[in-house]
C-alpha cells in the first residue's frame, strides 16, 4: 500500500547507503559513537580496528540520533552537550563550573536527545497504526450513517405523503357525503314548493270555473237561480295557505394551519440518548493491523454483544401492584397520568391508578388477547371480536363506535408510537391477517401472505411495533413470533429455544429489543430486532410465574402480568 505524503519520513531515500568513503553498499548498521551508517562488511572492519573496536554498533533502526551542533550562548566557542537536570536547560561543559550551575546534576544531552527521538518514533507509530486508521474507520461509519439517515428521511417523506393522501381521501369522502346531504335537502324543499305550486294551480282553475258560473247567473232566464245563489254566504273559497321555505345555512369549518398539521402527524425524535461512536482501544488496534480469520470472528462476536451492553447484570423487581376487579392479568395498557388498563380472560377491562384504586370498569366480549391500546391522544380503543367492531373510550369515559371490521373478528390491537397508525390482528373462517388503519380509522394496508403466497398468520393474539417500523405478532397457534417490515414483507419468525414455545404477550423497547412471554417454560425471552435470541430475561428465579403479558414504560421499566391479579415491575436496563 502506498504511503501518503504525511507518512514519508523526512530523511527517506530509495535505499540507505553505507557512510564509509567510496562504499556504496546498502546500509544495515549504525555506529553510535561515530554516528555513521555502515554496511555489514564495513561494520566488521570497524569492529576489528583497534581504535574503534569498542564502539557501539547497532542495527540501523536502533541507532541513536546524532545531537545537532548548537553553540552555547554563554560560551560561543563551545557546543552544547549537557542537560542541567536542575535547571532543565542545555549547556556546554564549561557552564558546569559557573556559579549558576554549581552543585547541579548533569546528563549527556545526546542521551536525552536519543530518548526524545525514540519517544517521537513511538508516537508516530501510534498515529500511523491506530489514530489514522481509526479516524478513517469513523469517516466510513459516518458515511454509512449519512446513507442511512437519507434512507430514513426519505421514508419519513413517504409517510408524510401517504398521510396526506389519506387525509385527502377522507376529505373527498366527507365532501361527497355533505354534498349528498345538501342534494337531499334541496330535493325535499323543491318537493314542498312544487306541492304548494300545484295547490295554487288548482285554485286558479277553481276561480276560472267560478267566473264562468257567475256569468251564467247573469242570464235573464236564470233570475231565480241567481236570486237563490246570491243568498249563499262565502261565495268564493279562500286562497290556499302557503309557506316560505327556510333554506339551509352553511357554516364554514373553524380550523387553523395547526389543526391540519395535527391531522398529518408529527415529526419527533425518540426519547433516546445519543450514543458516542464506539472506538476500539489502542492496544487492540495496534495488535490487529493484519487480523487473522480467528480475530475477525472474535470481532464479529464482540459486535454482536454490543446489543446486550445496555442490559443490567441482574433484573431487579422494583414495584408490585394488585389490580382490583380482575382475576388475572392477560393484557396491560399503560395510559397517561399514571394510570393503567388491565384485562382478564372473562371480559373484565379495568382502569386503575398506581395505588391500586379502581377508576373505571367495563365489560367486553374479549379474553386472552391483547385487545386494547392507548392512542396518541390518550384515548383507549378496544376490540369486539364477536361483533366486528373497534370501540373508542375518550378521556371522559364516553364509549363510541370507531371502526367496523365486517366479517373479520379483531383479536389484537396496537396504536403506533411512530405515526399513530392502528395495527389490528384479525381472524375469519380459519384465515388471519394484520390490517393497518390510520389514526382516523381509514384502512390503508392488509398484511396476510408472504412473497410465496403462504399465510403469515394463524392466531395473531398479541401485536406490537418496533422502533424500526417492524410489525411483531405473537401467534399462539403457530407457536411463533412473526415479524414483517412496514411494507408487509416477512423478515423472520422466532420459534423459541429447544423447549416448547407458547408465545403470549409481546412488546419492544427503546433499543429495538423484542420481549415475548413463553407460557410453557415460565420465561420471558429477549431478542434483538433481527430475531437473534439474546437471553432468558425473566425466569421463575425472578418470581415470574406463567407470564402472560409484558410491556415497557417511558422509564424503561418492564411490567409483567400473570395468572393472578398482580402486576410486577422490573428494572432490566442500566
Amino acid at each position: 500500500m502506498a504511503l501518503s505524503e504525511s507518512q514519508i519520513p523526512p530523511d527517506a531515500q530509495h535505499y540507505l547507503v553505507c557512510g564509509t568513503e567510496d562504499c556504496e553498499r546498502n546500509c544495515q548498521f549504525y555506529c553510535n559513537d561515530c554516528h555513521q551508517p555502515m554496511c555489514e562488511q564495513c561494520r566488521d572492519e570497524h569492529q576489528k580496528n583497534k581504535k574503534t573496536k569498542n564502539h557501539e554498533v547497532v542495527p540501523y533502526k536502533q541507532r541513536k540520533r546524532q545531537l545537532p551542533l548548537e553553540k552555547c550562548k554563554m560560551h560561543p566557542s563551545r557546543n552544547i552537550e549537557l542537560l542541567c537536570e536542575d535547571c532543565q536547560i542545555p549547556i556546554c561543559s564549561k557552564c558546569t563550573g559557573t556559579k549558576e550551575h554549581r552543585g547541579h546534576a548533569f546528563t549527556d544531552l545526546e542521551l536525552v536527545f536519543a530518548e526524545k527521538c525514540s519517544h517521537c518514533h513511538i508516537e508516530i507509530t501510534k498515529i500511523r497504526s491506530y489514530f489514522e486508521p481509526t479516524s478513517q474507520d469513523l469517516k466510513k461509519e459516518i458515511a454509512g450513517d449519512v446513507t442511512e439517515i437519507k434512507k430514513i428521511i426519505e421514508g419519513v417523506r413517504t409517510s408524510i405523503k401517504t398521510e396526506a393522501e389519506s387525509v385527502k381521501k377522507l376529505v373527498d369522502r366527507i365532501t361527497s357525503d355533505k354534498i349528498e346531504q345538501v342534494n337531499k335537502i334541496e330535493q325535499s324543499l323543491l318537493e314542498t314548493l312544487n306541492g304548494q305550486n300545484q295547490k295554487i294551480d288548482d285554485y286558479i282553475n277553481y276561480l276560472d270555473d267560478l267566473i264562468k258560473t257567475f256569468y251564467g247567473y247573469l242570464s235573464p232566464s236564470n233570475i231565480e237561480q241567481l236570486t237563490f245563489a246570491l243568498k249563499s254566504e262565502n261565495l268564493i273559497r279562500p286562497i290556499p295557505e302557503t309557506s316560505k321555505p327556510v333554506p339551509p345555512i352553511f357554516t364554514a369549518g373553524q380550523y387553523s394551519k395547526e389543526d391540519v398539521a395535527k391531522l398529518l402527524g408529527r415529526i419527533t425524535f425518540p426519547n433516546t440518548k445519543r450514543e458516542n461512536r464506539k472506538i476500539k482501544p489502542m492496544e487492540t488496534a495496534s495488535t490487529q493491523l493484519k487480523p487473522t480469520e480467528k480475530q475477525k470472528k472474535q470481532d464479529r462476536e464482540k459486535s454482536d454483544v454490543k446489543h446486550t451492553l445496555p442490559l443490567s447484570s441482574s433484573v431487579i423487581k422494583v414495584r408490585e401492584y394488585t389490580v382490583p376487579g380482575v382475576d388475572h392479568v392477560y393484557h396491560i395498557t399503560l395510559g397517561k397520568s399514571g394510570r393503567l388498563w388491565v384485562s382478564d380472560c372473562f371480559g373484565n377491562l379495568v382502569q386503575t391508578d398506581l395505588q391500586g384504586n379502581q377508576q373505571h370498569k367495563i365489560r367486553t366480549r374479549c379474553g386472552i388477547e391483547g385487545y386494547h391500546t392507548v392512542t396518541q391522544d390518550g384515548g383507549l380503543i378496544y376490540t369486539d371480536k364477536e361483533n366486528g367492531v373497534i370501540y373508542r373510550i375518550t378521556p371522559g369515559n364516553t364509549i363510541t363506535e370507531f371502526i367496523k371490521t365486517g366479517d373479520w373478528g379483531p383479536l389484537s390491537i396496537h396504536s403506533s408510537h411512530i405515526n399513530g397508525d392502528i395495527l389490528v390482528g384479525m381472524w375469519s373462517d380459519g384465515e388471519a391477517k394484520v390490517t393497518r388503519y390510520n389514526k382516523t380509522g381509514t384502512e390503508i394496508q392488509n398484511i396476510q401472505r408472504d412473497n410465496k403466497g403462504q399465510a403469515l398468520y394463524s392466531d395473531p393474539r398479541y401485536i406490537t411495533e418496533n422502533i424500526n417500523g417492524d410489525v411483531c405478532v405473537s401467534d399462539y397457534r403457530q407457536k411463533a413470533v412473526v415479524v414483517v417490515d412496514k411494507s408487509g414483507q416477512h423478515r423472520f419468525s422466532y420459534t423459541g429455544q429447544r423447549s416448547e414455545f407458547n408465545p403470549f404477550g409481546i412488546c419492544t423497547d427503546v433499543l429495538g429489543h423484542i420481549l415475548v412471554c413463553n407460557r410453557n417454560s415460565t420465561t420471558v425471552h429477549l431478542l434483538d430486532q433481527d430475531g437473534q435470541f439474546l437471553s432468558l430475561l425473566l425466569t421463575s428465579q425472578q418470581g415470574v410465574d406463567y407470564p402472560c403479558i409484558v410491556c415497557v414504560d417511558d422509564e424503561n421499566n418492564l411490567w409483567v402480568g400473570n395468572n393472578t391479579n398482580t402486576v410486577k415491575v422490573y428494572k432490566y436496563l442500566q
